[in-house]
This record gives structure tokens, sequence and C-alpha cells, in this order.
């Protein structure tokens, strides 16, 4: 497989090998000892989700408080999506920035987003599910949202109609109103080291 550090930091782009005969393909999706010699930090499973979604849904985006944080690799396993990573975390030297990836489902491609980073994906067909593995258990109360829609962040979902959205989404506050309210995680580190996470600013 493929991992590759994507235009936010410490976010990873992973594209397996193909391997293709006469019944179908196979592809090793994840290898423990890859992902961590790349990303410089362990990942254990805690929660497996899915979510499944008509054309033109967007959900996100979406983060979590640090502590208690919540790693994520995310992978189209039905249909396709845009995928996009926001570097949500305050001093980062890619806060606001964010990056897209189309995840089809014949490709395995898939996305590895550790604590701090936001999540967001527009559906481009019908019934695309989504499969999350996740390094811990989801805690009721510590889900950041951030508007999708944010002009100042200026993703390009090229929606050709008003998306889907849940009320809670379709509420939630811009990044700047976001940093106001002091509801984002704070990027922090030294140079030369793998960077961390310290609190909730």
């Amino acid at each position: 497989m493929d991992v590759v550090e994507m235009a936010v930091k410490d976010a990873y782009r992973i594209t397996p090998a193909i391997l293709p005969d006469s019944r179908g393909v196979f592809f090793e999706a994840w290898r423990q000892s890859a992902i961590e010699e790349a990303t410089g930090q362990p990942f254990r499973v805690e929660q497996v989700n899915f979510s499944i979604s008509a054309r033109n849904t967007l959900r996100g985006i979406h983060g979590t408080m640090v502590p208690p944080g919540q790693g994520k690799l995310v992978t189209c396993v039905r249909g396709a999506v845009l995928d996009v990573a926001v570097d949500l975390r305050v001093g980062s030297p890619t806060f606001g920035m964010f990056d897209t990836t189309v995840q089809e489902e014949d490709s395995g491609v898939a996305v590895y987003l550790p604590d701090g980073l936001g999540h967001a994906f527009l559906a481009l067909t019908d019934d695309a599910c989504m499969n999350y593995l996740c390094s811990s258990e989801y805690i009721p109360g510590t889900m950041i949202d951030i508007q999708a829609l944010d002009a100042d962040l200026g993703i390009p979902w090229n929606l050709t109609e008003p998306p889907i959205r849940s009320a809670k989404d379709a509420a939630a506050p811009t990044l700047a109103e976001a940093v106001k309210l002091g509801l984002l995680p704070e990027y922090q580190g030294l140079a030369g080291e793998h960077q961390g996470l310290a609190g909730i600013r």
C-alpha cells in the first residue's frame, strides 16, 4: 500500500495495491506496521461505524474535542464520495486548510485522520456507504461541528442543488466562530518531533 501525507498535516491518504485475477480483485486495506511507520503513532480500533447516504448528502465537518480525541480511518465501501479532511487544530501550520479525496468503492482508497482533524464528505451516488474505524469509543458531548459551507474555508463541493444535511450540520458555526467560542483543539509540539495536541483552547 502507498501511504502519503496529505496537504493537511498528519492526515494520510492510503492507496492499496489492487491485485486482479479471473475471480475479481484482492487488496490489503490496512497494515498496522505500515501505518505506524508513516504516521509515527499507533492506531488501535475501539469502535467501527457505518453511514449510508443518499446522493447529494453532505455530512460534516465533524471533529472531536481533545481530550478525549478520536482518530479515524474512513473508507467508502459502496458508491462514491468526495471526502474532505480539514485541520481544526489552532496553531497548526495547516490550520484551516483542507484536502479532498474522491473515494470510490472499487478503489480501496482510505483516509487516515488523527485527533484534532475534521472530516466531511458529499455522497456522489445513492446509497453511498462509508466505513469508519475509530481509535476510541464515542463519548456524547465531545463532538465538534463546523460549517461545511463556510465561505472562508472554500471547500469546492461543486454543488448543483442544495445538499441534504442534518439540522445540526446546517446550524454549525463557521471555523472563525468556533475559534472565538474556544471549541477547537490546540496544536502543540517541538520542531523535529511528531506533533501532538494539548487540551481544548
